[in-house]
Order: C-alpha cells, then sequence, then structure tokens
C-alpha cells in the first residue's frame, strides 16, 4: 500500500513537471527538474526491486526458478533488475568482446544496403577477396584511444531527457542515444582490436599436450578485452548496419609465437610502446573479416584464421541492450569456436555481460558474469568469472578462473587479477606465471586505406560521423549517422515490399548460428 501510494505520488510529480512549458524561467526541461524526474523514478524502481527481492528471499529460499538471484546479481553491482523483465542471460560469443568489454550498446537502428545494386554476391570466395586485401593492406595509424567524456552541462541535461523516459529493464533497440557519447570505430572494427594480441592467440596451436593447449587459450582470453576496450571511458560504437563488413589482418612475428611454458618469462618486462618488426618472410599471417548479417535481431558475426598454423575462430553475438538506472546493461548472446585442426580440437567459448555505469557524470565500463571454455574432445573446460564491483568497497574488473580435467576432476590452473592490470596464473606443478595486460606489446593490425575501401566496409562507411567527431563537430555527426539511419529504414522497407531477404556476403545461417562460408576447415 506504501509502495502504491508513493508511485502515485511520483506520478503526480512527473505529469506536473511535464505540464510545464518548454520554455521561460521553469521549463519542463528544466536540468534540475529533470534530474528530480529521474532519480526519482531511479529511486523508486530501486525500492520496488529491494522489496520484491526480499519476498523472494523469505517465501522461495532454496528454490531454483526464474527469479532465483543469480551469484553475478548478489555479488555484484548490476543495478536492479526487473521482476517483469527476463534476466539478462551472458549469452555465448565472441567480441572477446570483451566482448564485450566494450560496451556495445545496441541501440540505433541500424542501416541496410541498396537493394539489388550492392547486394553481396555470396560467390565470392574469402580467398580471392584476401589477395586484393593483402595486396593494399597498409599497417593502421588510427589511436583507439577516446577522450573522457567529461558530460558537460547541456549534454546532461540531453540524457537526463532520455532517461527520464526509460523504464527500469526496458529493452534499448529503438532507443536514440546522443551522437556525443559514440566511439569512433564501428562494432565490428572493435570485435578485431581484441586480437591486438595474436601472438597470444597463435601460441594456443604450439601447446604440447590439450592441458597447455586449454590453459593457452584461457591466458589469451584474458588479455583480450584490455586492448579491445581502450580507455576507461564507456563509449559506445556505432552499431553496424546490414552488410556492413570489415577486413582486416596482422603480421605476426614467428619467434614472438611460442610454446606455453616458454611464453610468459618476460611478459612484466615488455615496452608498452614497443611494436613488433613485420617482416613477412619471418611472419605469420592472422586474417579477419567481420560482417554484420542480421538487423533484428543485430547480429555481428566475424571469422579469423591462420593457414600456416591451422587454426581459426568463428563467432556470432547478438547485443542486447537494458536500461537499469543509472546503468546500461548488455549481454551478449551467441558463441564462438576455436578451430585447430592440426590436433581435431573444437574449444566452444561464451561471452560475457558489460555495464556502463554513472552515466549521468563520467561513465565508466565493467564486465560480469560467468563465461564457459570446453573442449568435448579432450575433457577439458574452463570457468571464468567477471566480478562486478560489490555496492561497497571491493576492488573494480576483477576477474577469477579456473581450469579443469573433468573425467578426474583435476583443477590444472587457476587465475585472478584485473582483466585491464595485472593477471596471476598459478598451475597445478606449483608455477605461477604473472601477466600484466598494460605492458604486453601490441600488433598493429593492418588494412587498405578508406580510398581502397568498398562503400559498406566499416571505415569508409562511418568516415563523415567519425571525421565530424573529430573535429568536435557534434551536429554534423548527428546529421551523417541520421541520414545513414533513414537510408537504413528506405531500404528495409523496399526489402520487406519485394519479400526479398538480406543475404549475407561471408556467412550463412546454420542451425541457431552463423559460419564462415569458406573456413578453413573446408579447404
Amino acid at each position: 500500500q506504501i509502495m502504491s501510494q508513493v508511485e502515485g505520488q511520483q506520478k503526480n510529480l512527473v505529469q506536473a513537471i511535464e505540464a510545464l512549458p518548454s520554455s521561460g524561467p521553469l521549463s519542463a526541461l528544466d536540468q534540475d527538474l529533470l534530474l528530480l524526474k529521474a532519480t526519482s523514478a531511479a529511486t523508486l524502481s530501486c525500492l520496488g526491486e529491494c522489496l520484491t527481492l526480499l519476498q523472494q528471499s523469505m517465501h522461495h529460499v532454496g528454490q531454483h526458478h526464474n527469479r532465483t538471484l543469480s551469484s553475478e546479481g548478489i555479488l555484484g553491482w548490476p543495478g536492479p533488475k526487473s521482476h517483469s523483465t527476463e534476466q539478462m542471460k551472458n549469452g555465448a560469443l565472441s567480441s572477446l568482446s570483451s566482448a564485450s568489454a566494450n560496451i556495445t550498446w545496441a541501440i540505433v537502428p541500424s542501416v541496410a544496403q541498396d537493394g539489388q545494386a550492392l547486394q553481396p554476391n555470396t560467390e565470392v570466395s574469402m580467398l580471392a577477396s584476401e589477395l586484393i586485401l593483402v595486396e593494399d593492406e597498409m599497417t593502421d595509424t588510427e589511436d583507439n584511444e577516446e577522450e573522457d567524456l567529461g558530460v558537460m552541462d547541456d549534454q546532461r541535461s540531453v540524457i537526463l531527457h532520455l532517461i527520464s523516459q526509460l523504464k527500469l529493464g526496458m529493452d534499448l533497440p529503438r532507443v536514440v542515444l546522443p551522437t556525443f557519447i559514440l566511439e569512433k570505430r564501428s562494432l565490428l572494427e572493435m570485435y578485431a582490436n581484441f586480437m591486438a594480441h595474436p601472438d597470444l592467440f597463435l601460441s594456443i596451436a604450439a601447446g604440447a599436450t590439450p592441458e597447455e593447449r586449454i590453459i593457452c587459450f584461457v591466458e589469451y582470453y584474458l588479455t583480450a578485452f584490455h586492448e579491445g576496450r581502450k580507455g576507461a571511458v564507456a563509449k559506445k560504437p556505432y552499431n553496424p548496419i546490414i552488410g556492413e563488413t570489415f577486413h582486416c589482418s596482422w603480421d605476426v612475428p614467428k619467434e614472438k609465437v611460442k610454446a606455453f611454458r616458454t611464453n610468459g618469462a618476460s611478459m612484466v618486462s615488455k615496452d608498452p610502446t614497443k611494436e613488433f618488426g613485420q617482416d613477412q618472410s619471418s611472419c605469420y599471417k592472422l586474417r579477419f573479416v567481420a560482417e554484420q548479417v542480421s538487423h533484428h535481431p543485430p547480429v555481428s558475426c566475424f571469422y579469423c584464421e591462420c593457414k600456416e598454423k591451422k587454426m581459426c575462430v568463428n563467432a556470432h553475438v547478438w547485443t542486447k541492450s537494458k536500461f537499469m538506472g543509472m546503468s546500461i546493461g548488455v549481454s551478449m548472446v551467441g558463441e564462438g569456436v576455436l578451430y585447430l585442426l592440426e590436433h581435431d580440437e573444437e574449444y566452444v567459448f561464451t561471452l560475457p555481460s558489460a555495464y556502463a555505469r554513472s552515466i549521468l557524470t563520467i561513465p565508466w565500463v565493467e564486465l560480469g558474469g560467468k563465461v564457459n571454455i570446453s573442449c568435448a574432445k579432450t575433457g577439458y573446460s574452463a570457468t571464468v568469472t567477471f566480478h562486478t564491483k560489490p555496492f561497497y568497497g571491493g576492488k573494480v574488473h576483477r576477474v577469477t578462473a579456473e581450469v579443469k580435467h573433468n573425467p578426474t576432476n583435476t583443477i590444472v590452473c587457476k587465475a585472478q587479477g584485473e582483466w585491464n592490470g595485472m593477471l596471476e596464473f598459478t598451475y597445478s606443478n606449483g608455477e605461477t606465471k604473472v601477466i600484466d595486460t598494460n605492458k604486453l606489446p601490441v600488433i598493429r593490425k593492418k588494412i587498405r586505406p578508406i580510398a581502397k575501401q568498398g562503400p559498406l566496409e566499416s571505415r569508409h562507411l562511418w568516415q563523415q560521423v567519425t571525421n565530424s567527431l573529430k573535429e568536435g563537430n557534434i551536429d554534423a555527426a548527428t546529421e551523417h549517422k541520421h541520414r545513414l539511419e533513414e537510408r537504413q529504414r528506405a531500404e528495409e522497407r523496399q526489402r520487406v515490399a519485394l519479400a526479398t531477404p538480406w543475404k549475407p556476403k561471408y556467412f550463412a545461417k546454420e542451425g541457431d548460428g552463423w559460419l564462415y562460408l569458406n573456413p578453413l576447415w573446408k579447404t
């Protein structure tokens, strides 16, 4: 009854504010009133959630059903969950995205391409495309660092106005976020940046035993999120339009790809500014392609291979966003599979959820949830837990991991630390290894100049938005972004009218997932 009374009073408050004129000394868009409206709604929602949780714990102790609190919800700080919506589930795959760790708010409707004229030819093999790509590729000179948002008063008013219209637990597929929070790269390129330590990735295949190989995979997995998420600020990459693609490659010095027990000895002493040379005769070539294959739901796919090492990874990710009071939560639904063809092993892995915190001040990103890595053939599996910051005290960005041989129920490796800081690994023989993710050398990707890219390749497609953001011209960036959104809507309507479904260029639907059309295991 008390909650009902408070809800009624808060509703009256909101109606009174919205009834004010849009301009004048006291308007409906007054910053203090917007803050009052947003915080009162968030406070009321939190109280409602607390009441629900108390009722659940009293009446459903020991019961396992959909409303049971997850360990992440108890330990962490995911923001209140709406009992009327499904709990966010850690999906599966693959941006090693941190996944995620990059806050991939799937929020702006994507843009499709020109109907038949730009319809990709699915018969074009990746090999033919790559011959052209490699010929024109140059070492990437873009800096992934993002300046702090340092939200200005007028920008805060925009966010407050947006928040005041949202409901707790609300899905965010069609909410258009202000342009000033955009990161200057596409989500597809962000996935590529999680491969910034390709030497560690290729070292997986160098493991002499199944145990060494899965431990190497876990080491690579834990170091991938830091480089993909440059800077602490929670900006969002561009939501790819349907048919958008991103291509790049890496030249990885062969002497840097080492067997398991030797690849960590000097990892703490590296100069973070040092980059590997690129004498191709002494390098492995690692190729990457990503494509936006679906608009509803927004699904991104990527495929990466090294023919010489006979290994490749195929992944699909569906980003689902929810409003959580003063946070935005993004779950990564999907799955990734690492194929080691020389050993006939497949490692299936999932991705954590990501959270943008403090969205009214200086937003920051943290990862949360439990992910799994498993190889059915060898019986080895790993559990990686990204811990969200406790409400009081505690560290941020904490991660723990455990590698187990399931047939014998033996733990062969444990890890703890921060996914963007120091990581300590302890092995069954008592040895330990420390990796400082901030001092791992970065191998820059190689990418063709924009002038040699196709119209639907990420940097070419978004270049006007990116240039406007670099110049600080938010109005121009917003206008260019709006044009892409409008183009997508028109083209989607045209496809619906002609009953012509979109056909991706590099990936094909298979079961619940997507597979690259010309993977290494087929060639």
